[in-house]
Order: C-alpha cells, then sequence, then structure tokens
C-alpha cells in the first residue's frame, strides 16, 4: 500500500502541473482588474490566506507576465521525467520531517545508487560523487581537497602555509571565461596563482591545450619554489568542443604530482557504445564534472562531480561530503529521474543526440561557402560551421589590399546575422553565435545541451539546412555588390561611403547637402533632416532591399544603411535614386525655408495694390458717393460701372498679378504633378522591382523572348505617337483672341470684394 501522503503530494503536483501547462491564461478584463488591484507590486502579507489555485495563477501570470505565450513552448518539453525531477524536490521536503534514524538510512541509500548509476554509466570506476547546483562549485571542492592533500598543516596554519609555497592551478586559454578567477577568488588565492596555458600555434588543433608549452611552464614554476596544485582540461570545449589530449596531460600530471580535473559537454559520449580515444582518456582523471540535466531534459537537477580520493576525512574537510543528512537529499531529484528513464533511456537520449550533429555535420557538406570546425568527425556531438566566401575577388574599380583588408570582419558581421537569423526562424533546432578567437564569428549547434529540452528532431536538422540553403545566396551577393556599392558611391559628390565593417549589409551612406554658405550647427541639422526624410522615402519603395539607421552603437549620425542584396541588385541605379530623392528633398527644403519670406513680401504687395486701387476708386467715384445715405441716393440717380481688378499671389515667383488673363489651355496642360517615387531611365517589365536587373541570373535571352520585347516596346511607342499628335491639334480648336478679350472683360470681382480679397492674403 502507498502511503496516502505520497500519493497526495504526487496528485498535488500532477495539478499544480498541469494549471501551470494549461495555456489558459488570463482574460483581458481579469488583466486589467489586476494592473488596478496593484497586485503585481510587492507589498505586505495577505491578511486572509488564498487556495492553491490562486496561488498557481499567481505563479503563472508571474511566469508569462503580458507575452502571452511567450516562455510557455518550453513548459511543453519537460516531459515525464521532467516531472518526476520536480516530484523530487518535493519529496525532499517531505523526507527531512522524518525521523533520524530513517532520514540517515534512506538518503544512504540514495546517494549509494545515484553515484553507483552514474559511475557505471560513464565508465568511472571506483568513483564518489559530490552533487552540487552551480556547476563550478564541484571544482572548487576539488581544489580544496587537493590543498589539504599537498600542504598537511594547512587545516591548523591555513592560509600562512601557502605563503612560503604557492600554489599553482593551471587551465587552458579555451575554458569558459571567469572559471580561474572564479576559484581564486573562493580560494583567497592570488591572480598570480593562475596560470593560463594557450593553445596550440603551431601543430594540431587550435583549441587544445599545448602540452610541450605546460611541460615547460610547470617546469619555471617549479624551479622558482612554487607546487604545481591542480590542471584544468576539456572534454568539449565551451566555443567549439574539442578535446585536449587526455592521456599526455595525465601522463604529465603524474609525473609532477598534479591533480587532472576534466569537463566539457563531450563526457556525456562516455555513455555510449563507440566512444573515441581521446574521451575515453577521461575515465583515467582525477576528478571530472558532469551536467546531466541538460543532456537529458531534466530541470533542477544538480550537476555531478566525480571524483576518486582514499582518504574520507580530507574530502569531509574539503566539503565533498556532509554528516548532515539533508544535504544528501540533492541527489534525490537525479535519482528519480534516473528510474524513471533506465538505462536504454538515457542512452538513446545521448545517441539522438549525437546523431543529430552527425545529420548537420553531412547534410553541411552538401553546401557551397560553408566550413567546419569540427575535431572528430565521426564522433563530434558539437558542430560549429561560418559562412566562408574563398572565391571573393575585388571588383574593377578596386584593388585587392582594399577589398580584403576588412574581409574578417565583413564575414564576422554576416555570420553573426546568419546565427540570429536561424536562431528565429528554426527556433527549436537550439543554434547560437559562438565568438572563436582563431575562426571569429560562428554557428553552433549542439544538441547534446538543447535537444532533449527542446525536443529537436530530425525533419528539425533539415529544416536548419534547407534555410541555411536560401541565406547562403544571399550572403555570396552581399560580398560581392559590396565594394561595387562603394565604388558608386565614392563617384557621387553628394554622397559619403559609410565604413562600418560590423554591418551585416551593402554599407552605409549620407546624403551632404550642396550648401556652403551655412554654419556648422544648421549645415548639421539640415543634413540631419534631409537623410531622416531620404530614410522614410527609401522605405516606401518597391524593393526588396531594406533601409535603417545602422547599428544601435553606430559611431556614425545621419546615415542610412542598406541591408542584404540578391544576385539582381542593380548597384548604379540604388546610388542614382539616393541621389535623385536627396536632391529633391534638399530643394523641397530650400523651398519651404524661402516660403515665409516670399509670402510676406507678396502680402505687403498686395496690401499696396489694394489700397491704391481704392484710392483711385475713391478719385474715380467721388466723395459723395462714399457717404452712406447720399451715396445710395447718387448710384440710384446715376448708377455707376466700376471695374475693380482682381489679384492672385504666385507661391513658386513670390509675385502678386491681376486675374484679368484668362488661363491658356496651354497653361493648363503645362500643370503636371510631380511624380512620387523616382523614374528610372531604364525599362521595366511586369513584376519587376525597383533596382532589379532584368534575367540576372541567366546567361542569355532567346530569340523568342526578344522579339516579344521588342513588340512591346513597338505597341507601348504608338499611343505616346498618337498622344503627340493630338496636342499639337489643340491650338487650332482654340478661341481666337478677340473672344478672350470679351471674355476677361466680363469677369470682375464684384464690388466690395477688394476688401475681402485683403483679408484673406493676409
Amino acid at each position: 500500500m502507498m502511503d496516502p501522503a505520497l500519493a497526495e503530494m504526487g496528485n498535488h503536483l500532477s495539478d499544480a502541473m498541469k494549471i501551470l501547462e494549461s495555456g489558459k491564461l488570463e482574460t483581458e478584463q481579469a488583466k486589467e482588474r489586476r494592473k488596478l488591484s496593484w497586485k503585481d507590486i510587492p507589498g505586505p502579507l495577505q491578511v486572509d490566506g488564498q487556495d492553491v489555485v490562486s496561488i498557481l495563477q499567481l505563479v503563472q501570470n508571474l511566469m508569462h507576465g503580458d507575452d502571452d505565450m511567450q516562455g510557455h513552448r518550453r513548459m511543453h518539453y519537460v516531459g515525464e521525467q521532467g516531472h518526476m525531477a520536480l516530484l523530487g524536490h518535493s519529496l525532499a521536503a517531505y523526507i527531512s520531517v522524518l525521523d533520524r534514524e530513517r532520514l540517515r538510512k534512506l538518503t544512504t541509500r540514495i546517494l549509494s545508487d545515484t553515484t553507483l548509476w552514474l559511475c557505471r554509466l560513464f565508465k568511472y570506476e571506483n568513483g564518489s560523487a559530490y552533487y552540487h547546483e552551480d556547476d563550478r562549485e564541484g571544482l572548487l571542492k576539488v581544489c580544496r581537497l587537493v590543498i589539504n592533500t599537498q600542504y598537511e598543516d594547512y587545516a591548523t596554519e591555513g592560509f600562512t602555509v601557502l605563503s612560503s609555497k604557492q600554489p599553482v592551478i593551471y587551465q587552458s586559454a579555451a575554458c569558459r571565461p571567469g572559471l580561474g578567477q572564479h576559484l581564486c577568488s573562493q580560494l583567497g588565492l592570488p591572480l598570480s596563482s593562475l596560470c593560463i596555458v594557450p593553445c596550440n600555434t603551431m601543430f594540431g588543433s587550435l583549441h587544445q591545450m599545448d602540452v610541450a608549452l605546460l611541460d615547460k611552464l610547470i617546469k619555471d614554476d617549479q624551479d622558482s619554489g612554487k607546487i604545481p596544485l591542480l590542471l584544468i582540461a576539456n572534454a568539449g570545449t565551451p566555443g567549439a568542443g574539442h578535446t585536449d589530449k587526455l592521456s599526455r596531460l595525465k601522463e604529465l600530471c603524474v609525473q609532477c604530482n598534479m591533480w587532472l580535473h576534466v569537463e566539457g559537454v563531450n563526457l556525456a559520449t562516455l555513455a555510449l557504445g563507440q566512444v573515441s580515444s581521446t574521451v575515453t582518456a577521461a575515465t583515467k582523471c582525477d576528478s571530472m564534472t558532469l551536467t546531466p540535466g541538460p543532456w537529458l531534459g531534466l530541470p533542477a537537477v544538480p550537476a555531478v562531480t566525480l571524483y576518486r580520493h582514499e582518504d574520507p576525512a580530507l574530502s569531509l574537510a574539503a566539503g565533498l561530503t556532509s554528516s548532515q543528512p539533508v544535504e544528501k537529499l540533492r541527489a534525490l531529484p537525479l535519482w528519480l529521474s534516473l528510474q524513471y528513464l533506465g538505462h536504454n533511456g538515457i542512452l538513446e537520449r545521448i545517441k539522438h543526440a549525437a546523431q543529430l550533429s552527425q545529420q548537420l555535420l553531412e547534410l553541411l557538406k552538401t553546401l557551397a561557402s560553408i566550413k567546419t570546425s569540427v575535431e572528430d568527425e565521426l564522433n563530434s556531438p558539437v558542430v560549429v560551421f561560418r559562412f566562408s566566401q574563398e572565391s571573393s575577388a575585388p571588383s574593377s574599380g578596386g584593388s585587392a589590399e582594399d577589398y580584403f583588408a576588412g574581409e574578417r570582419e565583413i564575414l564576422d558581421a554576416l555570420n553573426r546575422w546568419l546565427g540570429e537569423q536561424l536562431a528565429q526562424q528554426v527556433p527549436i533546432s537550439g543554434v547560437d553565435v559562438v565568438e572563436l578567437e582563431d575562426e571569429g564569428a560562428c554557428v553552433r549547434f549542439n544538441p547534446l545541451m538543447t535537444a532533449a529540452v527542446l525536443g529537436t528532431q530530425e525533419n528539425d536538422v533539415a529544416a536548419l539546412v534547407e534555410k541555411l540553403g536560401e541565406m547562403i545566396p544571399v550572403l555570396s551577393c552581399t560580398m560581392c555588390f559590396r565594394q561595387d556599392f562603394k565604388d558608386e558611391v565614392l563617384q557621387q559628390a553628394s554622397l559619403s561611403y559609410i565604413e562600418d565593417l560590423s554591418w551585416p549589409g551593402l554599407g552605409g551612406v549620407r546624403y551632404e547637402p550642396r550648401s556652403t554658405d551655412l554654419d556648422e550647427d544648421k549645415r548639421q541639422q539640415s543634413m540631419e533632416g534631409i537623410n531622416s526624410d531620404l530614410l522614410k522615402k527609401l522605405k516606401e519603395l518597391d524593393t526588396d532591399l531594406s533601409f535603417s539607421i545602422g547599428p544601435e552603437f553606430c559611431e556614425e549620425k545621419n546615415c542610412i544603411f542598406i541591408g542584404l542584396a540578391t544576385e539582381d541588385l542593380d548597384v548604379a541605379e540604388l546610388v542614382e535614386t539616393i541621389v535623385s530623392l536627396g536632391k529633391d528633398i534638399e530643394e523641397s527644403g530650400k523651398l519651404f525655408e524661402n516660403m515665409t519670406e516670399v509670402v510676406r513680401k507678396g502680402i505687403q504687395e498686395a496690401e499696396q495694390q489694394l489700397q491704391k486701387a481704392n484710392e483711385e476708386k475713391l478719385m474715380e467715384e467721388g466723395v459723395l458717393r462714399q457717404i452712406p445715405l447720399v451715396g445710395s441716393v447718387l448710384n440710384w440717380f446715376s448708377p455707376m460701372q466700376a471695374s475693380v481688378k482682381g489679384r492672385t499671389f504666385n507661391l513658386a515667383e513670390g509675385s502678386v498679378d491681376s486675374t484679368e488673363p484668362v488661363y491658356s489651355i496651354k497653361t493648363q496642360m503645362s500643370k503636371d504633378a510631380s511624380p512620387d517615387s523616382p523614374k528610372s531611365s531604364a525599362k521595366r517589365f511586369p513584376g519587376q522591382k525597383l533596382f532589379q536587373r532584368h534575367g540576372a541570373g541567366s546567361d542569355s535571352i532567346s530569340e523568342t523572348s526578344s522579339v516579344g520585347q521588342l513588340e512591346e516596346s513597338f505597341r507601348e511607342a504608338a499611343p505616346i505617337q498618337s498622344a503627340e499628335e493630338d496636342v499639337a491639334e489643340v491650338p487650332q480648336e482654340h478661341s481666337s483672341p478677340a473672344d478672350e478679350e470679351t471674355v476677361s472683360s466680363d469677369q470682375h470681382v464684384p464690388e466690395g470684394q477688394e476688401t475681402e480679397s485683403a483679408d484673406a492674403l493676409r
């Protein structure tokens, strides 16, 4: 019979996970009420208690926030084995309240079973285990164990025994950043106790520790009175997944009486049947750190450090073992999860990750311009690849030195963009961008750390390669057109080329105003306005190119950056369009700047002419007609026909003209609206966008298509010719000049309208 308390605990956990994974988030009304109730703001504890469902709903709201389903997706891949790990944390709290004797027996059994299973699984014989939350904590405890072993009086004398003979910790330059500094900080050692061993520079892998140089460094330290303490080696570097020469390093450590510690993702392959000899050598090391959580997709399980040491007292002094039973309960979540998966389940997950790497590696070999950085193509669980165009040649206008000077930086920028796009479009693949010292920016696929959590399958790897194949031509064309774009921009006096090697695209330009009579502040203000409007105009164009203000931390201001290019890009047309739009915006700006002065002078001139017209009217009609009552009587007995001339204000010319002349048809036809988009001199075909060269990518055009294009051009030319003939016949239908005068004389402004016209102009 199952303990009712344990059964109830399991049911509660299952119900809680269903609530958290249900996806039933708050409604909009509930969100509004929550915002108004200030529940998201920390405050005092409520007086009355809350039920479990309300508390879990609060946890779900805090997890997802206002992003709806973001972050919820990863919860689907927790799986049953993940539920067992979460149940282990609940059981640990429940077991901790047992009486001391039962607790001791239970924790001893849990710790013994888990340690035995892990040692057999990863072929580490006669090992002990230390379970810890921080994956650096195990190495830190091992360092304390080695210090207690090397310095017999350390337990009583403390740091004073270290001053006479300084300990030295050696680590590879390819180790994860900050590891050695963390150890020195926690151990109270100076940074001079840390020795960074460079990787091979002449022979062998660029990511493996230089064993010959390490031997020399150790001998130099021994000659100076220092004690070589510990060596940290890699079985799968954090960046590229390379493994150090562990066999030679172990021999060197035995000769120098040093402790060898190994860590890395490749240690997971020790569980497989076929393992490379370089990784198998890790089973002979003094200690290793395993991270089964990400390898098996187990949440909240501890990391494990396996070690060999014969003195339990020193292990206890170093903190690797504990007399407190509660400390041993850290292994409970892993104990439950390993039992749920079983030996075959564990091997299946690790094997699946290794197969995904091999699948990707084989598919990458079929793609051009892709280089891989893999140590062992048959057994490497980490694949690092990079776009690299070997055949990138300079254009006719530039020199090879100028083009290749920043090629490494440009390729790094393109590979960063490539990794980000792949991670966004195929997020289940788990790829990321890694910066390597020698290769530069690369895309990394590390399924041992991501596949079990994300649920990556073979079809996801195929989708990743498919997306990669679509992006390679774009990257290649961008590399080819980048120098051409620079040359075209430099030929334009009104454009400045912006050199930014970190930009993944054609490059940047800035439109320079042609006015030279402005001071520096006004010139900068004018430049900012013109380039801002130019960017808006370019974004409105129907084109496949992208335009932006550039990188977030770009030093250059008031500039426009053009994104990636396609093979049919017409670089010359692109630059000409930028110049044309820039000139139009600059001329429009000048017109608006002069508009205020033109309007002011026009109003003054109109007021003077209207005042003069009023004076002429007064002299013509006489004073008596201006008196209200008398003027009405005189106008009744002797009406007077007065002609008043209207006025028009021409904003373009800034002049005040008379309304008497009637606009001729020729004048009306000359008022053409300015086009919204720039006119290209090149003829466009149906479906062809701006900046695209027709027929790009094809070697030749067939005779049928050529004839069809000629026929189409002839058909388009015929209506144009007929329209010109119609325009030529228009003047024959116009009225005679005498008729125009008759019409103009009959059209006059009624009496009293001259005052209203003046008010309207003001």
